[in-house]
């Protein structure tokens, strides 16, 4: 029992040594020097020299004095010094996407930069259509959502993805093709649009955010930000420094480049935001959205006026769809609309803005997918993707047939015609292809 006794209780008194807070402050290894003031021989009320007026105070210049107590605004400045601040919870983009490849004109094969150089050969190749795939373009990963041709760089085209990119791409280049992937945003990418002067492009998203960025420079020149996921943008025709922006919560703005804010917010019970679409006068816009869950149709397509943010009209198209795509007509006073009926309608752009129930494009699918369509330079043919992956390419008067192409197994998403060259059409597919057709 005397054995058992000395075991614990020598035990509890080497914890108490362990344990015991000492009640006296530890002395430091070596004393602490203290800095004098130049012109004084000792300065007794201090024990640190007064910093500068506009220097802070270093206060790693001296170790501080165990068990002595730290102010907050002194460990503050502590974890400034060491670079220990709590991270930043909206940490700022990247600041350059990766070079991949050239965006110069001059590595294009000598008859397409010929072609590029002198626009169309006279009107001989308007009335032809893309018949085989001449270049396919991987890079995506997961679906691609919208593409767009520069107006401006008429070799370089541009595609969004569901993988968080924007991928621009040198389609006839000797060389490598994706010339940038800007990877700013962090969520899927929804749509890109190129600005009508320069070389920038804008993308929107689920991060609910619109980015501007220079593809030559590869940095993020503006950011603009929102309380919604942001699913379309389009460029003001008249003027280039203004966007229309519309998102998941039924808001849409137009934003001015030059200051970075708002300038008009159209303001409507709306559902999600699907297209929207300048007229050609830029003096009215056409939207589109997902009233599915509000049972009111006649809200889907709804014509704005820009400058006194007023519906023009919302009994346009009062059938049960959704309609994922609106275009404007680019020389007559009409514009389509892309129906989940799987058609086509076409609606007159000036007032009334009424359906027309005789003219239906209806050969394709769209099958819930956002399927989007466009015109040919002249007018003439209105091409749209399909869910069954073929492109259709319908004549405009008669809303006839004139070809079916087929492009990917899955669903073909968006279709663009060339800005300059006729008879050239980009493409994109939900598998997260890109290809370029001749």
């Amino acid at each position: 029992m005397d054995l058992l006794h000395k075991a614990y209780s020598t035990a509890s008194d080497d914890e108490d040594e362990l344990v015991r807070p000492s009640s006296k402050r530890p002395k430091p290894d070596k004393p602490i020097p203290f800095s004098k003031p130049e012109h004084h021989p000792y300065f007794p009320s201090r024990l640190y020299p007064m910093p500068h007026p506009n220097q802070s105070p270093d206060l790693h210049r001296e170790a501080p004095v165990a068990g002595r107590y730290i102010s907050k605004r002194e460990r503050a400045l502590l974890n400034s010094a060491t670079g220990t601040s709590e991270p930043d919870p909206n940490p700022p983009p990247t600041t350059s996407s990766p070079v991949l490849g050239n965006l110069s004109f001059s590595n294009l094969p000598h008859d397409i930069a010929s072609s590029l150089r002198h626009k169309a050969e006279g009107h001989a190749q308007l009335g032809r259509i893309s018949e085989r795939l001449t270049v396919p373009l991987h890079g995506h990963t997961k679906a691609v959502n919208a593409i767009h041709w520069s107006p401006n760089h008429a070799h370089l085209l541009a595609s969004a993805g569901m993988d968080h990119t924007v991928c621009i791409w040198n389609v006839w280049s000797r060389d490598e093709k994706k010339a940038r992937v800007l990877s700013f945003h962090n969520a899927a990418v929804k749509d890109v649009k190129w600005l009508p002067q320069g070389s920038s492009v804008l993308s929107c998203g689920y991060d609910c955010s619109s980015r501007l960025v220079d593809i030559e420079k590869g940095i993020e020149t503006q950011v603009f930000r929102e309380n919604q996921v942001v699913g379309v943008v389009k460029f003001h025709p008249d003027n280039s420094n203004l966007f229309l922006s519309g998102g998941a919560k039924g808001c849409l703005r137009l934003w001015d480049i030059r200051t970075g804010k708002v300038v008009h917010e159209y303001i409507r019970s709306l559902g999600p935001i699907l297209d929207v679409e300048f007229t050609i006068n830029g003096k009215q816009f056409i939207s589109s959205s997902d009233v599915s869950g509000s049972n009111i149709s006649e809200n889907s397509i709804i014509v704005w006026d820009v400058s006194r943010q007023v519906p023009l009209s919302n009994q346009v198209y009062v059938e049960a769809y959704t309609c994922p795509c609106v275009r404007c007509h680019p020389f007559d006073p009409f514009f389509v609309a892309q129906s989940n009926g799987n058609y086509i309608a076409n609606f007159s752009s000036s007032p009334p803005f009424k359906l027309d129930k005789y003219k239906r494009y209806e050969k394709h699918g769209v099958s819930g997918f956002p399927i989007k369509c466009n015109f040919s330079l002249n007018g003439e043919k209105l091409a749209s993707g399909s869910s069954d992956g073929s492109i259709y390419f319908y004549d405009y008067r008669s809303s006839k047939l004139v070809k079916k192409l087929k492009a990917y197994e899955g669903p073909c998403v968006d279709v663009a015609f060339h800005p300059i060259v006729p008879n050239v059409i980009a493409s994109c597919s939900w598998n997260g292809d890109v290809s370029v057709f001749e």
